[in-house]
């Protein structure tokens, strides 16, 4: 009671603070961060997601709560651009390279996950006495999932580059892409509902069409031919705030030119920086647009809590929780047997199946849409609304329910379940690291950060088992037999990478990958001369030299510590380098 006459009184002092300054949202935004900053400690303390904690917040001190808040469309509308910049970091982590690997997941298993949960929903409400308009509408809301709670909570976890996370993150693209056809679909329904039968949807229908595909052009001709030079240009100015102005400038712009089209303001942002992925200015842009990022995803999470209400909850109990369960279980069921029959094993499946069983924000906007035009009734629309929402608080604790599962049964399944999940079809342009000890852990915690794909082979069981525990695509296997490396996708494969610690063995495998697959680059570790000198001759692209790298890093510890400065040590230790290696590549030349 104490504790909620406080929350009460600062709320009231901050509302008869902010009525005398006619600032649009401002008390709004000012109750936002004094309830992160009093109730966020407490979620870190306890390691839960801070999506969690937001959208408590939100539930906290919306009507439904203690009411310091009335109605969070402001809020909602402000915290969408979370989602627009949460995309738009994540076109930057990725590039055209990277998504035309996933374009099968993309297309295909996207579009599949869309087409059998929507018509599978449409049935169980059709069922349950609703119109078929009403129906169709409610099933495909429910069968997209969240964009925004998803993706942040796979980054938090460490697990957007891990096979669940990119797969995820395929059908999520696929469901942005599908909000557009459904939007029209909602416009032909509310055109009838409203007595127009002469409307002709194919005129509808084809307008839609016709301005996403026109957005989309534009955005990607705009942005290859002009994108870069204008960062350029800005660049050479030094002027950072003037560098942090066209960065929100090309997220805003490309997001409001898709929203125009009726396509997704997050696809456009996406887009965006997908274009600026490739250049040089990617990191200066992350930094950047980070802050911006990470408070307004809060105050998009935050709307989605102050939405519950609990009044329709309470009033309709049953009805809520019996929609929850159903359409979490055929959801799960349906995109985990979608993920299985697309070559995936089976815990990959189940916790995509899990990842994507909730509702999703865009469900909000089409079922309001279609309430608004009569197509769905609005005690009806209210019900599923809220079990979307509730759905997605949920989402956090279905992600880890997925995450104990794979660390449950790999444990207990061991080898056979590592031999039931070997296939990696569908991987391309990835890299095969040949053992995951220090070195090679090193390496796929690099690519893991720039979302690069890989896999790595490794045969001590313990090891590979604890890199599947979180989340990594490491096998139990000999990375010397041919039919392992065919495994594991190396017909497709960008790179090898050989770190393993046995020098015949090492100097074996690059002779082998040469021999049977001449055009695959091999980058190999050898642990002196002699095994470098091998390397070399058995076809390895390059070798890093360990004992060289090692002194060198140590010598330019010592050389500073004694005095010399930092930009003479890196000149001398590159020096060296490059002489070492370019006479260990002429002398083989020379002996020939």
């Amino acid at each position: 009671m104490a504790v909620e006459n406080e929350v009460l009184a600062a709320g009231a002092a901050v509302e008869a603070v902010a009525e005398g300054i006619h600032v649009p949202y401002l008390k709004e935004v000012i109750i936002f961060l004094i309830a992160a900053v009093a109730v966020m400690p407490l979620f870190h303390w306890f390691r839960a997601s801070t999506v969690l904690g937001y959208l408590f917040i939100g539930a906290l001190i919306g009507p439904h709560g203690f009411a310091l808040i009335a109605e969070g469309v402001g809020l909602s509308q402000i915290g969408e651009l979370g989602v627009v910049f949460l995309l738009f970091t994540i076109g930057l982590e990725l590039s055209w390279q990277r998504l035309r690997s996933m374009r099968t997941y993309v297309l295909g298993l996207g579009g599949a996950q869309v087409l059998a949960c929507g018509f599978a929903l449409l049935g169980l409400f059709y069922m349950a006495g609703l119109s078929l308009p009403a129906s169709t509408v409610l099933g495909f809301a429910l069968a997209l999932s969240s964009t925004a709670i998803v993706t942040q909570l796979l980054i938090e976890r460490g697990e957007f580059a891990a096979q669940p996370g990119r797969i995820a993150f395929s059908i999520l693209l696929m469901q942005d892409l599908a909000v557009v056809p459904i939007l029209v679909m909602v416009s032909i329904f509310s055109a009838y509902a409203a007595g127009g039968d002469d409307v002709n949807m194919f005129s509808l229908a084809g307008m839609a069409v016709l301005k996403a595909t026109l957005a989309v052009a534009l955005i990607l001709t705009a942005g290859r031919y002009l994108l870069r030079w204008i960062y350029g240009v800005v660049a050479r100015t030094q002027n950072p705030e003037l560098f942090l102005a066209l960065s929100l400038l090309a997220a805003l712009l490309t997001a409001v030119a898709t929203g125009a089209a009726g396509l997704s303001m997050a696809l456009g942002a996406f887009l965006a920086g997908l274009l600026l992925s490739d250049t040089e200015f990617r990191p200066q842009i992350e930094t950047d647009i980070q802050p911006f990022k990470a408070l307004l995803l809060g105050l998009f999470f935050i709307s989605v809590g102050i939405g519950m209400d609990f009044s329709v909850f309470w009033d309709n109990f049953d009805a809520v929780l019996g929609l929850i369960a159903v359409f979490l279980v055929l959801k799960t069921a349906l995109i985990a047997a979608l993920t299985l029959s697309f070559g995936q094993s089976r815990l990959c499946s189940l916790r995509t199946g899990l990842l994507l069983a909730s509702g999703g924000e865009f469900a909000f906007v089409v079922i309001a849409g279609a309430a608004d035009g009569g197509v769905v009734p609005l005690a009806v629309a209210h019900v599923v609304q809220l079990s979307a929402a509730v759905s997605m608080a949920l989402t956090p604790g279905l992600a880890s329910l997925g995450a104990w599962l794979q660390k449950r049964f790999d444990g207990m399944e061991g080898d056979r379940e590592r031999d039931a999940d070997g296939t990696t079809e569908g991987l391309e342009a990835h890299v095969i690291i040949a053992g995951y000890g220090r070195v090679g852990r090193t390496i796929g915690r690099l690519l893991r950060e720039q979302q690069l794909p890989f896999v790595a082979l490794d045969l001590d069981p313990v090891r590979s088992r604890a890199a599947r525990v979180r989340g990594e695509l490491v096998y139990y296997g000999d990375a010397a037999r041919p039919e392992m490396l065919e495994r594991v996708g190396i017909a497709k494969a960008s790179a090898v990478v050989v770190t393993l610690d046995n020098s015949d063995a090492a100097s074996r495998l690059v002779r082998a990958l040469r021999t049977k697959w001449p055009k695959v680059p091999i980058y190999a570790r050898a642990r002196d001369r002699e095994h470098m000198l091998e390397l070399e001759a058995a076809g390895a692209t390059a070798v890093v030299h360990e004992a060289l790298e090692a002194s060198l890093q140590l010598s330019g510890h010592v050389l500073r510590a004694i005095g010399a400065s930092s930009e003479a040590t890196s000149t001398l230790i590159e020096r060296v380098r490059v002489e070492v290696y370019e006479r260990q590549v002429k002398a083989p030349e020379e002996a020939g």
